[in-house]
């Protein structure tokens, strides 16, 4: 399914229009002739990896089914948005002044044709999802390049904006990410809340026991992952049959690296993974990754991505 038939989406793009639009257009509804065919490019003026080619044709028509867009080559998601530097430089005696930065050259993603009026009141709507998408996906990318050869993955959280989630997850896959638990729906994800008050030597048997209502109940989840605090905690869930995934949260290095020895240690490499989360950023995520864990949820990568920037230029 196309991320624009989910019905959270189509919701969406209709909310930030009427947001924006509300009754009409009082800017445009001033010019002479508001149908007239007009084009416009769509440009990066800074960095990143594109994300939400199939997002934009959709926001175009909601405002006016005419609307067209014609991608370029970078116009494609999970592409790597290079803008070509404009620099300067001079020559004085026997002194060579160094080449400065000055400006850049934005790439073009698309071209967008359609009646000029639609176009304008569509404008900063699709600026809104497209920036917001593409920064996901390129902080995602940062991350998935810092881990790259080591054997670990990028995950995302729920840690989304309100009534973004899919959209968010969309554009962490665009940035080579990979997605968590869709929401509390579709997997069970047991954290120290639900387990507060049992005692580590209890553990296994108290996560058997609700494992057992879950059958009970005919709930078919796409994975089970339980969290731990301790080494000691790890130890006891390892017990546990059916489990998927443990999480390991703020673990220090050391103990990711005790954790991996003692699940490979039971010979359950491949069989139960093992997922840091808590306080990763860029500057540690590499030496996480070579602590030998295979998963690596990064809360940031949707909830502190900088939008990209991007714009329309009429021509």
């Amino acid at each position: 399914m196309s991320i624009v038939d989910v019905d959270s989406v189509v919701r969406l793009i209709e909310l930030a229009k009427d947001e924006d639009l509300g009754a009409g257009d009082l800017s445009t509804g001033l010019m002479a002739d508001p149908d007239a065919p007009a084009s416009f490019r769509l440009i990066a003026k800074q960095p990143g990896v594109f994300a939400g080619r199939e997002i934009a044709p959709a926001i175009l028509r909601a405002y006016d089914a005419a609307t067209q867009i014609n991608w370029t080559h970078w116009g494609c998601d999970g592409r790597a948005i290079r803008v070509v530097p404009v620099t300067t430089g001079a020559a004085g005696g026997d002194i060579q002044l160094a080449a400065q930065v000055i400006g850049s050259v934005p790439a073009e993603l698309a071209t967008i044709r359609g009646p000029l009026g639609a176009i304008l009141s569509a404008e900063r709507v699709l600026l809104n999802f497209l920036q917001r998408l593409c920064g996901v996906a390129t902080l995602t990318k940062t991350f998935v390049d810092a881990v790259a050869g080591t054997g670990a993955a990028i995950f995302d959280t729920r840690k989304t904006t309100p009534g973004w989630r899919k959209l968010e997850k969309y554009a962490v896959r665009c940035g080579g990410g990979c997605n968590h638990r869709e929401g509390l729906f579709d997997a069970v994800l047991l954290k120290d809340n639900h387990l507060a008050g049992v005692e580590t030597p209890q553990l296994a048997a108290i996560v058997f026991e609700m494992l057992n209502r879950r059958d009970a109940a005919g709930a078919k989840p796409t994975f089970v992952e339980v969290e731990a605090d301790t080494l000691a905690q790890v130890e006891e869930l390892l017990k546990v049959v059916g489990l998927d995934a443990i999480l390991l949260d703020n673990f220090s290095l050391d103990d990711l690296r005790k954790a991996v020895a003692l699940r490979d240690d039971l010979g359950l490499r491949g069989k139960v993974s093992l997922e840091a989360s808590g306080g990763i950023t860029l500057q540690n995520v590499r030496a996480v990754a070579e602590t030998g864990v295979e998963r690596i949820s990064v809360g940031a990568i949707t909830h502190s991505a900088t939008a990209l920037d991007l714009s329309m230029e009429r021509i």
